[in-house]
């Protein structure tokens, strides 16, 4: 099932500076600051949401198209893109801008400074749903703010039913708007932190929330999930990772394997415990798109964790 993934792609820039900021800030000047770190190691990684998403989904078998706007340094993406099967129907470049790129300094006590460039990422709905083919399922995950909102309308009046997946765009909506996009979404997920702040901005608690959706989804990181749908309460397991690397990107990987499991039509226990191993299987490597994940891992990880297999 062709499946539109709405997000963001993005640059994350990671550096790592060999000491500790609190030896070169002082406390009683930050109002006059003016610092200069020198980086010891630096590395350009693949991210973004709608990036992670499709390069989980398409390795299991699933049929991603990314809709997503880049700028003018993007086009290396695209390819990226596009040389793993992914399709890029969605993906509109935005002249005189820079694609989304996050600049993120880490000292040795894992401190972190990070300055966010959304470039592109704020012209996200120039792109519209109705503008790719095909399209059976969906999913708004964070992006600019005028592109969530449009696109989870648009599904809705396409009769598209799609995950909202409001993650660390949550704060870009007042509670009215995110009611809104809950009632026209037919899932929603989140984690643990973030269904608490959608229950305080909404005043609907989460038991609220999931009689409106088929199907609400909340991470717990290593205590696993849970899937609260018809009245039911499914506990999902965390699957047991090769190594604890780099969380980046986790969430995106779970989510890739709720699209899988409902463009399947499997059941959610199923659906939630692909989604764990996906996670599982990315949290052993660093970065958001560096992992090996196949149909064979995906399913070897399954089948250790639960005692079935997937396929």
């Amino acid at each position: 099932m062709r499946t539109l993934v709405c997000g963001s792609l993005a640059y994350d820039t990671i550096m790592v500076f060999p000491d500790h900021f609190a030896r070169h800030i002082l406390p009683g000047d930050t109002q006059v600051l003016s610092v200069s770190f020198q980086i010891g190691e630096m590395r350009r990684e693949w991210g973004g949401c709608a990036g992670n998403i499709a390069y989980n989904l398409r390795h299991v078998g699933g049929e991603p198209v990314v809709m997503a706007t880049i700028g003018d340094d993007g086009v290396d993406y695209r390819e990226r893109l596009s040389a793993f099967g992914i399709a890029v129907d969605g993906v509109r470049q935005v002249p005189g801008t820079y694609t989304a790129q996050a600049f993120i300094i880490t000292d040795l006590d894992d401190n972190q400074i990070t300055a966010f460039h959304p470039g592109a990422m704020n012209f996200s709905h120039q792109g519209r749903v109705a503008d790719v083919d095909g399209i059976g399922l969906g999913i708004v995950s964070p992006d600019g703010k005028d592109g969530m909102r449009a696109h989870a309308a648009q599904f809705a009046q396409a009769g598209i039913p799609f995950v909202f997946d409001p993650g660390q765009g949550m704060p870009l909506f007042d509670g009215s708007e995110l009611l809104a996009m809950i009632e026209q979404a037919r899932y929603v997920a989140v984690n643990d932190y973030e269904g608490r702040m959608l229950a305080e901005r909404t005043g609907v608690s989460l038991a609220g929330i999931a009689e409106r959706v088929d199907a609400l989804v909340v991470t717990l990181g290593g205590d696993g999930s849970v899937i609260h749908t018809d009245g039911v309460t499914y506990p999902i397991p965390a699957a047991k990772p090769a190594a604890v690397v780099d969380p980046t990107g986790c969430g995106d990987a779970y989510r890739a394997g709720l699209l899988h499991g409902i463009a399947q039509e499997w059941d959610w226990e199923r659906t939630g415990g692909l989604a764990s191993v996906l996670g599982a299987l990315k949290i052993a490597s660093r970065g958001a798109q560096n992992h090996a994940v196949d149909r064979e891992a995906a399913d070897a990880l399954y089948h250790a964790t639960f005692g079935t297999h997937l396929w």
